[in-house]
């Protein structure tokens, strides 16, 4: 039985569409999102290729020391680099192009002395709603594609003020975007620490 957090809503229906971030109206996701689709056998197949094809070909900024600075999913898949949040949202328009319900969803996890928000997203297959972090693994964490129980980079610690956040987003929240938008580079980001439903 899969475990996880327990979202406090969101109908499947309501992250289905195309956005501002998420947009798989972009002709770059449709023509990737096609390919994957072309050699998958199923939805949970598909699932896990877009996964994997985001977690292993877009660069993690941090981990590659690239400044440039994604938000929409199709800058990401252009500048193939981003943030977990520039991530997530390349993975949940790649999904949601196929019809596959997908969530943007957060954690606070502790970063050095103070807290940051983490990005993954919510799938919904096999009648629930599914947490998987395209993030990548970094620093002896594993994020693979788990439909049975989660694999995340990490596992927030209540001792530490961690929070695994109960709320799903068709759009990234404005602390995310404003976070982005606003910083000339990544190293020069100042990210989010907290977000409220």
């Amino acid at each position: 039985m899969f475990t996880g957090v327990t979202f406090s809503h969101g109908h499947p229906d309501e992250f289905l569409t195309a956005g501002k971030f998420v947009d798989f109206d972009h002709p770059g996701i449709q023509e990737l999102s096609r390919d994957l689709k072309a050699a998958a056998l199923g939805p949970e197949d598909y699932a896990r290729r877009a996964f994997e094809w985001v977690r292993d070909k877009i660069r993690h900024s941090y981990d590659f020391q690239d400044e440039q600075v994604s938000i929409r999913a199709s800058d990401t898949l252009l500048n193939g680099t981003g943030l977990c949040y520039a991530k997530a949202n390349l993975l949940a328009a790649l999904l949601r192009y196929h019809q596959i319900p997908t969530g943007l969803c957060y954690q606070r996890l502790t970063d050095g002395d103070g807290h940051v928000v983490h990005g993954l997203v919510a799938i919904w297959l096999r009648d629930g709603w599914k947490r998987q972090d395209s993030r990548g693994s970094t620093n002896g964490t594993t994020a693979e594609f788990n439909l049975e129980h989660e694999q995340l980079a990490w596992d927030a610690d209540a001792s530490r003020g961690e929070v695994d956040y109960p709320w799903l987003f068709a759009e990234p929240p404005s602390p995310v975007v404003t976070a982005l938008q606003q910083a000339p580079s990544i190293s020069q980001a100042d990210l989010p620490q907290a977000l409220s439903g």
